[in-house]
Formats: structure tokens, sequence, C-alpha cells
């Protein structure tokens, strides 16, 4: 059965080629085709996050140029003038299939930077809630490194780690991942399933993108590997295929599906354990203790009895007992200043003590790890 029969929260990622008619513009039909599978599988009580290229190529056939430019600002103007005609499409497909859609440009910097990383999960898992279809592409108009270092295979594999995706699903004009290059190696088989992570993967990929897309299928194999550290699988398929998405989702094993080799919860936690630096710490009562040590729930203010450090909102901080026992670390929603001010106070009243909200916990369940 494909993994992604199985999913629930699904990111999808569709290269320049699937959307742009190979170069020739944004494409109607093929957009309108993968917004009928989104809605299809959104009524099915799915979450869809859509990662899609072709904002360049766009931009270059509504500016006349025939040919990928090679300066940046030319390459941010294209990306700025195609973004229009882009989303405006997914806007407009969507829509006919009764689905809402969002626009969210995102950048890596966005998702190195612990703040801006929780303030992009909170969106988007709030679009989500909404039962909107969020349509995400790289800030490619203000960032320079992006257009020159930056892949949306990458991207895809970001944003399913930021909202703790159960699979990425990369669309592609190839099968799937083959043991060689199948255009010079004829006995070249087809990788049907393997684990994501696996050098010999790397090994097996090469190749530049398309003449108008940017990555090859090694970009996808990293981007399966880096999925597979928040625990997403990923599956690496033939955009060409009809119905894809429909038939990936009722179970048809179709191109290449990587696996995580830790389940998501676990990995979650040793991410938080192994790779996250301590920016301070807060002293619980014994009640919140209970329900955070005990069990799994979030830390409200209510239960905090002091806070120590100066740490930001999105750094990550201990939680202690009194006697300093430390019993979980988990993702401040407030920054050190915020907390010391709500602390001991319930929930209600946050927006009465700062003027706003930024969750009604102090650290919410899902970014918390117990020791």
């Amino acid at each position: 059965m494909s993994v992604v029969a199985r999913a629930r929260r699904i990111v999808v990622k569709v290269g320049s080629s699937l959307v742009t008619n190979e170069g020739r513009g944004v494409d109607a039909e093929a957009i309108g085709n993968w917004s009928r599978q989104l809605a299809a599988l959104a009524r099915q009580g799915r979450e869809l996050v859509m990662v899609s290229s072709g904002a360049i190529a766009e931009g270059m056939k509504r500016l006349g140029w025939t040919t990928r430019p090679r300066e940046l600002h030319e390459l941010q103007a294209a990306a700025a003038v195609g973004q229009m005609g882009l989303v405006q499409m997914y806007e407009t497909l969507l829509r006919e299939q009764g689905m809402a859609s969002a626009q969210v440009l995102l950048t890596h910097a966005d998702l190195a930077d612990r703040e801006r990383y929780l303030n992009a999960r909170s969106t988007l898992l709030t679009l989500l809630g909404l039962h909107v279809i969020p349509v995400i592409n790289e800030n490619d108009t203000v960032v320079n490194d992006e257009i020159k270092f930056g892949d949306n295979d990458t991207l895809g594999a970001l944003v399913a780690n930021l909202v703790e995706a159960d699979v990425l699903v990369i669309l592609t004009d190839q099968p799937g991942l083959y043991s060689a290059d199948p255009r010079k190696d004829t006995a070249a088989t087809l990788i049907t399933e393997a684990r994501a992570g696996d050098p010999a993967l790397e090994r097996m990929a090469g190749g530049a993108g398309s003449a108008i897309g940017r990555g090859g299928m090694l970009t996808k194999v990293l981007a399966a590997k880096r999925a597979a550290g928040s625990g997403a699988s990923t599956v690496i398929a033939s955009g060409r295929e009809p119905d894809v998405l429909l038939r990936l989702a009722g179970g048809e094993p179709i191109g290449s599906a990587l696996l995580a080799a830790t389940p998501k919860q676990t990995a979650r936690k040793r991410w938080m354990l192994d790779h996250l630096q301590l920016r301070g710490a807060v002293t619980v009562d014994d009640g919140a203790a209970a329900k955070v040590r005990d069990e799994g729930k979030s830390l409200l203010p209510v239960g905090v009895t002091a806070v120590a450090g100066d740490f930001e909102r999105g750094d990550v901080i201990a939680v202690r007992m009194a006697d300093g026992t430390e019993i979980a670390r988990g993702l401040s929603n407030y920054a050190a200043s915020e907390a010391r001010r709500i602390a001991r106070q319930p929930s209600a009243r946050i927006a009465e003590i700062l003027g706003y909200v930024n969750e009604l916990e102090m650290i919410h369940r899902t970014n918390l790890v117990r020791l």
C-alpha cells in the first residue's frame, strides 16, 4: 500500500515543467488538474499543502524571454511578474473546486530563525484548520541566494518538517528514482521502495534538472532525507501519470517511495533533545508538572511559578520542578519578559496583560518533549 494512503497531512511539490507547459507560461489545464485532485483529497478529510514551482517560468513568458536569464536582478524581476499569474491561476481553479486557497511566500531564513519558524508554522496550521489549501513558493523576489542556490524540492521538505506532514509527494517529469541514469544505462531499474537517507540513493541520483526548472533527481533524494528527519516519508513520482495523487491516496504504488526509518514522534523528540540549545527555563508547580510529565499535556502559564534566562519566542527552554529536576524541554511561545508577566495567570488573561495572544499555552504539547 502506498504511504500516501495512510497519510492525513500531505505536502505536494510540483515542478515547473508540470505547471508551465514546459516553460510556455502557466498551464491552466495542468493547474486545473492539480486543483481537482487536491480538492478531492480534501473532501476525504486530508490536509493539503501545495509547494509549486513555476513563477520564474511564467514571468519569462510574460516578459517575452525565451531563455532563463543569468543576471540576479532579472531572475528576481521574472519571479515578481510570474508570481502574479501563478497564484491567480491556483486561486481561480481551486475556487472552482469549492476550495479556499492562500499564498505563502517563504525563504529558508524564515525556517531557520526560530521565532519566524513558529510564526510560519502557526499560520500554516491555522490555514489547514480552516480547510484552506496553502500554495507555497520561495520568496525569490527579495532573497538573493534562494534563486542562486535554492530549489523547491528542499523547500517542500522544510515545509513537511514545519507542519509535521505524514508524507511529502514530489511530482516530476520522471517516473521516479532509477538505479542509474536510464538514458545512459539500459539496465537501469526503477527503485520502488528504499530507506530515505540511504547513501546509495545519492550515488544513484544525478544529472541536472530540466531547462525550465533547476532541480534534479539528487535534490529530490536529498529532500527525502531531510523530510525523514522529522518522520515524513517521501514519494517521487511522475506528474504525467493520470490522477497520480488520487491513485497514490487510493493505495496504488507509483514511483519511488523513500521511507522514513524513524516514526514521526520519535524523530521530533530526537530533534528537540539533540539539536537545540537551551536558552532558559521555567519552574512549574506540582499540578502542572503532573500534567506535563505524566499526561503529556501542554504547559499553561497558570502552572509556571518562575522564569529563568533571557529567551525569545521560539527558543528551547527547560521545564523544571521546584527542586530543580528537569522534566521536559520545549519551544516557548513567549519571550522571557512576556513569560514573567503571564506566569501564574490563566490563559484567558494573556490578552489583557500583554495586549495580544501568541498562543494560549506557554509550550504546546506538540512542541514539548518529556524527559
